[in-house]
């Protein structure tokens, strides 16, 4: 049995991901709400009806539930802390976590460490919690890490990364989930050759979620076609590292993920902006 923490779980994409696999595997259910967490393991754990015939016989998956906003570093530490200490393996870390532009007009805004907000969540936790899970990711190995990510994507003006001038929520959104796949290719050439996978997928376009009705976009796609995306990262692909997805299919990201100066710039303001945050 598989043990597989999803962050953002209480949710949209990670909820219903969290569903579907707490069927077969142990799935670590993160939220920044304790009674949000213990819906979502609720509902997983009702979607199957033979749970508990199964666990009398020793098989068959489970939930539990871990606790932290991801816009303060500090508990992004603590919740890596909780993790390594509750669980002897990670076979899949799935960094879904995230907040979208917001409802229109809504300004520029920052998390606790004084990062800019979509920038601090929708990136910097996943790099800092990911960076923290690393050694039990190569113990567990062949384990995975799915970074999910968008196909709005913009180049970091390295500059001004915090976006204190011209901001835009949609620019916001858009280099942070850029940074996220950036670190995606960047990892997978750290971790080559340990067992570690690492890959990157925009799941499925505006899909029926809060983060999208918040917004005011369109409904273009459903929840089940992002789930069947991120699975296929989960469930298939074995050996394969260092890619972008767009739905189903292997994809070309951004020009600046595959610029090596950038991806190094990227880590040191990363490296930088953590060190700060946790003195």
């Amino acid at each position: 049995m598989r043990t597989i923490l999803i962050t953002g779980a209480t949710d949209g994409l990670g909820r219903e991901l969290a569903r579907r696999l707490a069927a077969d595997d142990r799935v670590i259910v993160h939220g920044r709400d304790p009674e949000r967490v213990r819906r979502a393991r609720a509902d997983a754990e009702r979607a199957d009806p033979e749970r508990v015939r199964r666990e009398q016989a020793d098989a068959g998956g489970t939930t539990e539930g871990v606790l932290a906003d991801l816009a303060d570093l500090r508990q992004v530490d603590r919740l890596a802390d909780e993790v390594l200490d509750r669980f002897d393996r990670l076979d899949v870390l799935v960094n879904n976590a995230g907040m979208g532009g917001g409802p229109p007009g809504s300004g520029r805004a920052e998390s606790r460490d004084g990062v800019e907000l979509r920038f601090a969540v929708n990136y910097l936790a996943g790099y800092h919690l990911t960076r923290r899970l690393l050694p039990l990711l190569v113990k567990s190995a062949p384990s995975k890490v799915v970074n999910v990510a968008s196909a709005g994507q913009q180049a970091i003006d390295f500059a001004d990364p915090m976006l204190t001038r011209g901001y835009g929520r949609q620019r916001g959104y858009n280099q942070s989930k850029l940074a996220q796949i950036m670190f995606t290719f960047d990892l997978a050439e750290e971790l080559a050759g340990q067992g570690v996978t690492v890959n990157a997928l925009h799941p499925a376009t505006y899909m029926d979620t809060t983060m999208v009705r918040e917004a005011g976009a369109p409904v273009m796609s459903t929840v089940d076609e992002g789930v069947a995306a991120t699975r296929q990262l989960i469930d298939e692909l074995d050996g394969v590292s260092g890619r972008y997805f767009n739905g189903l299919r292997e994809s070309r990201a951004d020009a600046q993920a595959y610029d090596l100066a950038a991806r190094k710039r990227l880590r040191e303001l990363s490296d930088d902006l953590v060190r700060r945050a946790l003195g």
